[in-house]
C-alpha cells in the first residue's frame, strides 16, 4: 500500500491516538504509559523494538536494503503546570502530536510492505523538557549507524502559517544558573552596619541589562527570581537567592555571554563587599543548520503540500535538546521540521491547542523525509 494512502485511509485513527497521548501526559522520566502505548502498537504491526534500562525511551526500526541507518525523532515527555487551577502534566508543547507522526510514519512504511532503501529507525525520546532525553538516548547507543536525523515540532501560528511548514527551525542556545548572595545583616535603623543583599541583587540586573555581545547576537540575560529576608521588616538581610534564564541565537554567542554574566556577578561582589556564589544548570546547543538536510525537507514538504507551502526557516529563541544530537555527533547529517498547524495562542500555554488535520499532512512529511533522507547518499 502506498505510505500516503494508508495516513489517509486512518485520518480518524491517526486523531483518535493524538488523543489518547494526550490523556496519558506523563512528565519527564515517567513516560512510561505513553512508551508502553507506543511500542505496543508499533509491535502489533511487526516492527521490531529496542528498549533502554533506566528510562522509557525507546526506537523501533524497519529494516532497509543498506545497513546504514536514517531516523525520525519523537520526544514524548509533557510539561508540569497549573491547568484551570490544577497542577498536572499536560501536553502543551506537542509532544503528544511529535509521537503520533512518527508512529504513524513508521505504521505507514511498514503497511507498504516495501523494503526500503536504507533501514529506518523510529527514535522516542524521553525527557526532552528536562533537557536530558537526548544525550541519554545518545548515551545509551540509539543513534549508533545512523546518519541522518529528522525531528518535528509543531510552530506557533506567528511563526510558521497553517497548511506549511519550515524546513528547518533554528533554535537558540539556553541556559540557567542558581545564585546566591551573602551579605551581613543589620537593623533597619542603622543599615550602614550591614550589607543588604537585595540591593546587591538590584545592582547585578543593572550589570546584566549592560552586558552586549561583540557580533551582534542576538540574546536575553534575565534575573527571573530572587528571594531574600524573612517576616521582620525592619531587618536588613543577609542573604538572597536569585536565577537566571540566559539565551543566545548561537553557540558561540552563549559562550561570551556565560562569560559576561560571571563577569557581571563577581564585579557585583567586588563592588559591594558581597560574596556572589553562582552555579550553571548546563547548557542547551543552538541549532546549527544543514543545508542538505534542509533540501531534503523541502523536497518532502513540496510533495505533500505543494512548493508554494514551503515556509522559511523558523528562526527562535526558544531551546530544544534534539540539538544535541548534532553538536555531540557532527557526523550526523540534522534537521528538524518546523509544522504550521494553527497553534494558538503559543507554546507551553495550559490551553495550548491546534487544528489536529495537521496531523495527518504532517505524518505525511515526516514519511516523505525519511524516505528522501534514504534515497541520499
Amino acid at each position: 500500500m502506498n505510505p500516503f494512502l494508508y495516513l489517509d485511509e486512518h485520518r480518524d485513527e491517526i486523531v483518535r491516538t493524538y488523543k489518547d497521548l494526550h490523556q496519558l501526559a506523563e512528565p519527564s522520566w515517567h513516560e512510561e504509559k505513553t512508551a508502553r502505548y507506543l511500542r505496543e502498537r508499533l509491535e502489533a504491526a511487526g516492527i521490531a523494538v529496542t528498549r533502554f534500562e533506566g528510562h522509557h525511551g525507546f526506537y523501533a526500526e524497519i529494516p532497509g536494503e543498506s545497513a546504514e541507518i536514517v531516523a525520525l525523532r519523537a520526544d514524548m515527555d509533557a510539561l508540569v503546570q497549573e491547568v484551570d487551577g490544577v497542577v498536572r502534566p499536560n501536553h502543551s508543547c506537542g509532544h503528544d502530536a511529535h509521537s503520533t507522526l512518527a508512529l504513524y510514519s513508521a505504521l505507514a512504511i511498514q503497511a507498504s510492505e516495501a523494503v526500503p532503501p536504507k533501514t529506518m529507525r523510529f527514535l522516542f525520546q524521553p525527557a526532552e523538557e528536562k533537557m536530558g532525553g537526548a544525550l541519554q538516548m545518545m548515551k545509551d547507543g540509539a543513534l549508533e549507524g545512523v546518519t541522518k536525523l529528522i525531528g518535528v515540532h509543531l510552530r506557533p501560528e506567528m511563526e510558521v502559517p497553517y497548511g506549511s511548514a519550515a524546513p528547518a527551525i533554528l533554535h537558540g542556545s539556553s541556559s540557567s544558573l542558581r545564585g546566591t548572595i551573602i551579605g551581613l545583616q543589620a537593623h533597619g535603623a542603622r543599615p550602614a552596619l550591614g550589607k543588604n543583599v537585595i540591593e546587591a541583587a538590584s545592582f547585578l540586573v543593572q550589570a546584566l541589562q549592560n552586558i552586549r555581545l561583540q557580533d551582534g547576537c542576538s540574546f536575553s540575560v534575565k534575573m527571573t527570581q530572587l528571594q531574600a529576608g524573612g517576616e521582620t521588616v525592619n531587618v536588613i538581610p543577609d542573604r538572597a537567592t536569585f536565577s537566571l534564564d540566559v539565551r543566545a541565537q548561537s553557540n558561540e554567542g552563549m559562550a561570551e555571554l556565560r562569560r559576561k554574566t560571571e563577569h557581571a556577578m563577581a564585579q557585583t561582589g567586588v563592588l559591594t563587599g558581597m560574596d556572589v556564589e553562582w552555579e550553571w544548570s548546563g547548557v542547551t546547543p543552538a541549532a546549527v543548520a544543514n543545508a542538505n538536510m534542509i533540501q531534503v525537507a523541502k523536497k518532502a514538504i513540496g510533495q505533500v503540500l505543494g512548493e508554494d507551502k514551503i515556509a522559511d526557516i523558523c528562526v527562535t529563541p526558544g531551546g530544544e535538546d534534539f540539538h544535541f544530537y548534532a553538536i555531540h555527533g557532527p557526523e550526523l547529517a540534522t534537521t528538524m521540521i518546523g509544522l504550521g498547524c494553527g497553534l494558538t495562542p503559543v507554546l507551553h500555554h495550559p490551553q495550548m491547542t491546534f487544528q489536529t488535520d495537521a496531523l495527518i499532512y504532517g505524518a505525511k512529511i515526516m514519511t516523505a523525509a525519511i524516505y528522501e533522507a534514504a534515497q541520499h547518499s
